[in-house]
């Protein structure tokens, strides 16, 4: 079958690779990712060259029934994965980190209980975004455990702050505000309901630091009121910008959030299906199209900022 291979550094090509034996979905679309771009710089030693990148996926299962596919798969047995916090199974393996191939190929392979079925009428793009949004709304969910949501904030416009300022909305907050320095990825999230986008932060109980570099860790700590959270998603790199003495003295809590629990991701992608999570109505705004092909200029275009979507969709 044909897939998006990189080959090295900031290097991808198309090429034959042997395809799935068992458990197979073809893919229909698969998404960029903030993960998937660190590894096409060459940052991410978890993805060794030739890798298959890719795990935002949206497709149909050998019975040809459309689905999208959780691509964290886990033991099941240890303590994490039977408290309901599978997230952090020490056996965890995602598509696209050896030995599973990603996403960006004709096919994958995906045992049925990691796949999610999509509703007749559910377009498979808006499905495709179930994985990136899931982040997002397990970083609410656990938000809301430690205080009231109440004013919250995103720093960062992509596509995993986008899922986190609806996850907001559909989980209560107040009000969201979205600070996206980009103008014309702005420009496109404007009109989402219940959302605001702005230029810098403002004063917040809840902050979501989806970029995770040191000015945006330093942003948050200067927005977040007393006694408020502070949930840290991004990846950005650097270690500066945390400020312990202001959260002591106002009790502020700070706390890491890696992906989902499979519980929060189907909960998304019934929110995606049910409309609490509004993508089908935006999918213009939100998603670009491009076949697989284009797969190379595509990651380029997006390491060098010159792509305004929140999310690029790949289509094998």
């Amino acid at each position: 079958m044909k897939a998006l291979v990189q080959t090295a550094p900031l290097s991808l090509e198309i090429r034959n690779v042997p395809a799935p034996e068992a458990d197979v979905v073809r893919v229909a679309f698969c998404g960029v990712c903030g993960s998937d771009m660190h590894a096409y710089a060459g940052h991410d030693p978890r993805r060794p060259t030739p890798i298959v990148l890719g795990h935002e996926i949206a497709g149909y299962d050998a019975a040809g029934r459309a689905v999208t596919v959780n691509p964290l798969a886990t033991c099941g047995t240890c303590a994490c994965c039977t408290s309901g916090r599978d997230n952090l199974c020490p056996e965890r393996k995602i598509l696209s980190m050896p030995p599973r191939p990603g996403g960006f190929a004709q096919a994958v392979s995906a045992p049925a209980r990691y796949c999610v079925p999509i509703p007749d009428g559910v377009p498979l793009e808006a499905a495709a975004l179930a994985e990136p949004l899931a982040c997002g709304w397990h970083a609410v969910r656990l938000a809301r455990r430690i205080a009231p949501l109440g004013h919250a904030l995103v720093l960062g416009g992509g596509a995993i702050g986008l899922g986190a300022a609806l996850a907001f909305v559909a989980q209560g907050a107040e009000a969201v505000t979205v600070v996206e320095p980009n103008a014309a990825r702005a420009d496109r999230l404007r009109g989402l309901d219940g959302i605001t986008v702005a230029d810098t932060p403002t004063a917040a109980e809840t902050v979501i630091d989806a970029v995770g570099i040191d000015a945006t860790r330093a942003a948050a700590f200067a927005a977040v009121r007393p006694g408020g959270v502070i949930a840290h998603i991004g990846l950005g790199g650097g270690t500066g910008g945390f400020d312990p003495r202001y959260a002591t003295l106002q009790e502020v809590t700070f706390f890491g959030t890696y992906t989902y629990t499979a519980e929060d991701f189907r909960e998304t992608a019934a929110a995606i299906f049910d409309g609490r999570l509004p993508i089908v109505r935006h999918l213009d705004a939100l998603v670009e199209l491009r076949p697989m092909i284009e797969g190379p200029a595509v990651l380029a275009a997006l390491a060098e900022g010159r792509i305004a979507a929140p999310k690029v969709l790949l289509m094998p």
